[in-house]
């Protein structure tokens, strides 16, 4: 069998702080054969630290958005790319730094077809955020629907054979992008591999700007449980 061609989108806003690591890890994936950065409006340096990284080898790409468009919207950009080559595609959130090189134990799963989708399951937190009623929200709410466990649920790291995202017309929008499609896939009848990694990202504090990310988190995946509750029962 040939190589699988892959490629990760990695969604950026104002990411100048970590975004330099993080690429430098995925460019050092031997698998990885495309790199799609999606600039979601950054005002700080993003733009340029991603400008040093064209034409270093990798097949990479940058797609500017002038105005900061969220999440979801940044990898259906890049997922226009994406899909034209790729028969394997990842999602890399840009502020890993240098632990973006634990991304190649996600692949692995996928190419060998022991997996459809993989979920980076990450260690415990370094500093205290909330109270876990995100994280078990999540969890609950796609045991609920699918009758599988997952801890991993709102990781954005993530590795997809191309034939599973094809059932998606585009991403869904906000902070439950990640539990929404979550809950799809596994309806849809593809597996899950939760893969334990080394990785580490910019953690939210128990301070007031933490704690109105995690509210906000909160309200986007109870809306899209919602949302998935009313399109699943079309199909019962």
């Amino acid at each position: 069998m040939d190589k699988p061609y892959i490629s990760v989108i990695v969604p950026a806003y104002n990411e100048e702080k970590y975004l330099r690591d993080t690429l430098e890890g995925l460019d050092a994936i031997e698998d990885i054969d495309q790199i799609i950065i999606v600039d979601d409006g950054s005002t700080d340096n993003t733009s340029s630290i991603i400008h040093e990284f064209l034409g270093t080898g990798k097949d990479i790409s940058k797609q500017i958005q002038t105005v900061n468009k969220g999440k979801g919207h940044a990898l259906n950009v890049g997922l226009e790319i994406a899909m034209e080559k790729a028969d394997i595609i990842g999602f890399v959130d840009g502020d890993l730094g240098s632990s973006s090189n634990e991304f190649k134990k996600l692949i692995g799963p996928v190419v060998s077809d022991q997996a459809d989708v993989t979920i980076a399951q990450f260690p415990g937190a370094k500093k205290k955020g909330g109270f876990g009623l995100v994280k078990g929200l999540a969890r609950d709410s796609v045991l609920d629907m699918t009758g599988v466990e997952l801890t991993s649920s709102i990781s954005g790291q993530r590795v997809f054979k191309k034939e599973v995202l094809e059932k998606f017309e585009e991403m869904p929008y906000g902070y439950g992008v990640e539990v929404g499609m979550t809950i799809d896939i596994l309806k849809y009848g593809y597996k899950i591999v939760e893969v334990p990694v080394q990785m580490s990202h910019n953690e939210t504090g128990r301070d007031l700007a933490g704690f109105i990310h995690r509210g906000k988190q909160y309200y986007h995946i109870r809306k899209i449980v919602k949302e998935k509750k009313k399109k699943w029962a079309k199909h019962v």
